[in-house]
């Protein structure tokens, strides 16, 4: 078969595969263009989820009639000179506009600054219009209808109409919180109007403004750099958790990305702090020189790769547990908010008394009934009156010797006032109420000075009768020993057994009878993977973990005074006490305000 050359308009339909998968693909390339061209306000309009209208208007600086006919050209770009190493700018490539138009029918209407009149450009399934005169306000307008006309095929794998709106929606909110100073507007037939005001260096309002104030309540500032590689942004407290991984919002030079080394680092961070299926919320920016990272790894430029990923992988997971340990123990504020919901949906009405119902009430009780209308005082006098009651013996503890509680303002969970069904500690704040599951916060508080222990000291290891030999490739097997010193420290002794082959020699004893040559391959792959090998830790740390619930303090069992009070204080001390090993919350804080909310007092 002999070989030809393809058309041109055949080249950018098969361009547009790669770079617009779908209305939000080309949302995104276009929001983009507007941001590079230094806009400060960008309104987004769509119909029939952007398949049939997608208009990106822009105040940016506009283009030329020559650099509009330039502009729907494959490869023509004012965002790079000769060199894929200096990419400063959100696009580079120069194939979002001729795609779209090679696919559907594309107008651009466009005008400088200091130009008398605009200009227009139309590109139908591949066939350009010449330029024409035009008017219009100074920036650009683009509309894009019957997206994927050209190419019926790609139609019939488009989802639903409010899908394919929800993930347009989802691309603005992540420019949104990219581009504090740009006002975002998205409005269309298909959807009600969202809006983002510009808060300029306010980057927290702008998060709150997308995920919502509860956010700004909840988040932990991070500042962190090494080598050049700077790391800012904000963390969600662990309580504060999604059921999934869409409010975690990662930028690279300002480039939203969602590279799975980053989105693995994130989660990395929070182990052992958040509840298995919950995920946490994160904004993180990462700024370093653009030759250290390469953003040409794919069309969509989704996806990046570092030339140290290690680094980075390193400086977000040390940033967030550094952040965590600073400034994480504290309650979500979500939780003292279901709490007030829970007091206000009591659907519990006093009934009258009855013989029926309570046939056995007291005589004492006839007589405040009927002193409602007299005096306080003789309602009260007639309860206590010796001889309206009836002397019922019980027998009592012998009084146990209590010390003084301390001053409530002197500690940040307060002084202990009750125990309450035997699990949960009521204490008194300076501003408000403390309530702490007695169970939850000792299990962490265990399971903390154990892993303490497990990485203070070389784990014991039990020596194996017969070595087991695992077959690897040989660049596992390098990987593998030039971690060797660091596996010892953790009970597992391996040594190179030929060219292909590691020698399992110890396994760390607390682990038992357990599968060496599975937990091998395991720390070959993610040596492979992220150029570290956490597996054995986690295992190790999960033991910690099941040994410290079992060896905590039980559900059910009463404590005295100073020992829930020294509980409260070593909480106080440990980090990451805010959370069991599962996640859960130990602690809820309720504000003295809302309290007097709940009673109408403020």
């Amino acid at each position: 078969m002999a070989i030809k050359q393809l058309s041109e308009t055949l080249i950018n339909q098969i361009a547009a595969g790669e770079v617009i998968e779908r209305p939000a693909s080309a949302a995104k390339e276009l929001i983009e263009n507007a941001l590079d061209a230094g806009a400060t306000r960008i309104e987004i309009a769509t119909a029939g989820g952007g398949k049939t209208l997608l208009r990106v208007t822009d105040n940016g600086s506009g283009m030329t009639p020559n650099d509009l006919e330039l502009a729907v050209r494959r490869h023509c770009t004012s965002k790079l000179d000769d060199s894929l190493f200096d990419i400063r700018t959100l696009g580079f490539r120069g194939e979002a506009l001729p795609s779209i138009g090679s696919v559907a029918r594309l107008s651009i209407t466009t005008r400088t600054a200091g130009a008398s009149e605009g200009a227009v450009i139309a590109v139908t399934g591949g066939k350009t219009d010449p330029v024409r005169p035009s008017p219009a306000n100074t920036g650009t307008v683009v509309e894009v209808r019957d997206l994927f006309f050209a190419t019926p095929a790609r139609l019939k794998f488009m989802k639903t109409e409010k899908a394919e709106a929800a993930a347009i929606s989802e691309i603005v909110r992540r420019m949104a919180i990219a581009f504090p100073a740009v006002r975002f507007v998205l409005s269309g037939s298909d959807r009600s109007t969202l809006e983002f005001p510009a808060t300029g260096d306010d980057r927290l309002a702008r998060m709150a403004q997308v995920l919502g104030k509860d956010f700004r309540d909840n988040a932990i500032e991070i500042d962190a750099e090494r080598e050049d590689v700077g790391l800012t942004g904000f963390a969600g407290v662990p309580t504060y958790n999604r059921g999934n991984s869409l409010q975690q919002y990662v930028f690279v030079n300002g480039r939203p990305v969602q590279d799975k080394l980053l989105l693995s680092a994130i989660r990395a961070a929070y182990s052992e702090t958040i509840p298995s299926g919950r995920y946490p919320v994160a904004v993180l920016s990462i700024t370093l020189d653009p030759a250290l990272v390469d953003v040409n790894v794919h069309p969509a430029k989704s996806d990046v790769r570092f030339r140290d990923p290690g680094l980075i992988r390193g400086l977000i997971i040390g940033a967030i547990r550094e952040a965590l340990t600073r400034d994480g123990d504290r309650a979500a504020t979500t939780g003292a908010r279901g709490m007030m919901q829970a007091f206000r949906s009591g659907s519990y009405r006093p009934q009258p008394w009855t013989a029926e119902t309570s046939p056995s009430r007291p005589a004492q009780f006839d007589a405040i009934l009927r002193g409602l209308n007299e005096t306080p005082q003789a309602s009260f006098a007639a309860f206590a009156a010796p001889s309206a009651r009836t002397a019922v013996p019980i027998e009592r503890e012998a009084p146990v010797s209590q010390p003084e509680a301390p001053a409530p303002q002197s500690f940040p969970l307060g002084a202990v006032r009750a125990q309450l069904h035997e699990n949960y500690i009521v204490a008194q704040t300076n501003d408000g109420l403390v309530i702490v599951d007695q169970h939850a916060a000792h299990e962490r508080l265990v399971f903390e000075a154990m892993r303490t222990a497990l990485h203070s000291r070389p784990v014991a290891a039990q020596a194996l009768l017969i070595p087991e030999i695992v077959d690897l490739p040989e660049d596992d097997c390098d990987r593998l020993m030039a971690h060797a010193e660091e596996f010892t420290r953790l009970g597992l002794a391996i040594e190179r057994f030929g060219p292909g082959a590691i020698a399992v020699r110890e396994t760390p004893a607390m682990l038992g009878e357990m599968d060496a040559v599975g937990l091998v391959r395991q720390l070959a792959d993610e040596l492979a993977e992220w150029d570290t090998a956490n597996g054995l830790t986690s295992r190790l740390e999960y033991l910690a973990a099941t040994m410290a619930c079992h060896g905590s303090v039980r559900s059910g069992r009463r404590m005295r005074t100073e020992e829930m009070n020294a509980l409260l204080r070593q909480m106080e001390a440990t980090p990451g006490s805010g959370q069991c090993n599962h996640g859960r919350p130990t602690y809820i804080e309720l504000k003295l305000s809302d309290i007097e909310r709940l009673f109408g007092r403020s």
